[in-house]
């Protein structure tokens, strides 16, 4: 099985979809609540009064109640991306980056569903393009990377 595994392209040693999202949303829940937590200490530091045990019970506070939240917040962003992009996979029977952009344009349209279809419009194509950047960068990377392994055609010395 692992002979047969390290043969396999990245997007194949992924979930499954119906898994995929599960998967995906505890990451996205995971980076949010260690990012809040990052963040945290750091505004809580700053913003307690002096001494210690004040900056140690205003940085423990700040992450315990402010750190779920946005990690609540990622993990709802995870949820809803991968299910769009379950759901395109499922509806254009093929897995490339075009489904990550869309992806990205749907999340940003259906989280900013409720402030109206103007915001939700610009927040669409904002997470669009966000979305369309990171896939262009990805790419780019991959590219210049796999130049470093083209063979090279060794030069022979001159005979004399």
């Amino acid at each position: 099985y692992n002979e047969y595994k390290s043969y396999l392209r990245m997007d194949e040693l992924r979930e499954p979809c119906p898994y995929r999202i599960f998967d995906d949303c505890g990451g996205a829940f995971s980076m949010g609540c260690i990012g809040g937590s990052v963040f945290n200490v750091w505004k809580g530091w700053r913003e307690a009064p002096p001494g210690f045990r004040n900056i140690f019970n205003s940085v423990l506070t700040s992450i315990k109640v402010k750190s779920p939240v946005l990690g609540g917040n990622f993990g709802v962003w995870g949820l809803t991306f991968s299910v769009c992009d379950c759901c395109l996979i499922y509806v254009r029977n093929k897995e490339d980056s075009y489904n990550s952009i869309l992806s990205g344009f749907f999340t940003g349209g259906i989280l900013a569903l409720r402030s109206g279809p103007q915001v939700a419009l610009m927040s669409a194509v904002i997470g669009g393009v966000l979305l369309g950047t990171i896939e262009g960068v990805s790419i780019a990377i991959q590219r210049y990377s796999a130049d470093q392994f083209k063979p090279v055609m060794p030069t022979l010395p001159d005979a004399v």
